[in-house]
């Protein structure tokens, strides 16, 4: 596994390296926002699969900060993108979110903290990404999912919208394919964290920014929703159609 890890302080960038490569992953090394990005680029396969398979982005740093940088990325890359940030502020964290994040961790804090939320991002996109090549022999389920104009085949992780092709993170990904597969059926915020996070530490806010997100995305109109909708107090579902 490739990790690519982006900070302007040198030291933080080579005892998250000590870590991470402890941990048997092959790190990379970025000092700010657009090395990251070249480097992002230059490890992309002929094919456009990008082979990194996981960011460590800061957010304050000088010639291209980590919000823009992350901005970019999203135009074409889908790969989980874990914020760190000295700013623990919840305005903080949802205006990283709503980039395109998919984890927020502040400064300082606990390597093991830090590793177990890689571990836990990294499991589950290599899960999605390999509904796989074997997966030929398990067809008694369809790997599309459907509802509406909305359609989603998970052996590819695409989603399309009236047959264009919608662009989710991986977290927006999880959470949309949970509601798909469970049409008509309200799930809290508790129940989404429990299965899709599992063990990371999130707060109501975190899901509803995602939630947002994912509207914006699919919806004609998200203010709105002809698809996802709340029930105020209760949680979330995707209506049927």
């Amino acid at each position: 596994m490739n990790i690519l890890v982006c900070d302007d302080d040198k030291e933080i960038v080579e005892a998250i390296s000590i870590y991470l490569e402890q941990e048997g992953y092959h790190v990379l090394k970025a000092y700010d926002g657009q090395e990251a990005l070249d480097i992002m680029y230059s490890y992309t396969s002929c094919q456009g699969e990008p082979e990194l398979h996981l960011l460590i982005l800061d957010i304050m740093m000088p010639r291209l900060d980590g919000i823009h940088a992350m901005m970019k990325l999203r135009q074409k890359y889908s790969i989980p993108v874990i914020l760190l940030s000295a700013k623990s502020e919840d305005t903080d964290k949802i205006l990283g979110l709503n980039a395109g994040a998919d984890d927020y961790i502040t400064k300082p804090f606990n390597p093991l903290e830090l590793i177990a939320r890689v571990k836990s991002q990294l499991r589950r996109y290599t899960q999605l990404g390999a509904i796989s090549k074997n997966q030929n022999e398990q067809k008694e389920e369809s790997h599309i999912l459907t509802l509406g104009t909305i359609s989603m085949n998970k052996e590819r992780r695409e989603v399309t919208v009236d047959g264009e092709l919608v662009k989710l993170t991986p977290t927006e990904y999880r959470i949309l394919q949970l509601l798909m597969e469970n049409p008509g059926i309200v799930f809290s915020s508790t129940q989404i964290y429990e299965k899709v996070w599992e063990d990371s530490f999130v707060t109501d806010n975190t899901i509803a920014v995602h939630i947002r997100r994912i509207r914006e995305k699919i919806e004609i109109n998200p203010k709105e929703p002809r698809y996802l909708k709340v029930m105020w107090g209760i949680g979330y579902f995707l209506e049927k159609q």
